[in-house]
């Protein structure tokens, strides 16, 4: 097997990254573990920089 040390995500539609990030979400707040908010926070600040928009902004467009 060949060993890397990121994973692309340019493959993933819209509606599954809300999906992700919104799963992130439920299972940080319900099982009050931290790490799943501060991922779900990472991704959407990495991907809204990447897209050139503020935060709210990039999470209404993967909504539409």
């Amino acid at each position: 097997m060949r060993e890397f040390e990121k994973i692309s995500i340019e493959e993933i539609s819209k509606k599954d990254m809300l999906m992700i990030l919104e799963a992130l979400e439920y299972t940080g707040t319900n099982a009050k573990i931290d790490a799943f908010l501060n991922l779900k926070n990472g991704i959407i600040k990495e991907l809204s920089a990447l897209s050139e928009s503020g935060e709210k902004e990039f999470l209404e467009y993967l909504q539409k």
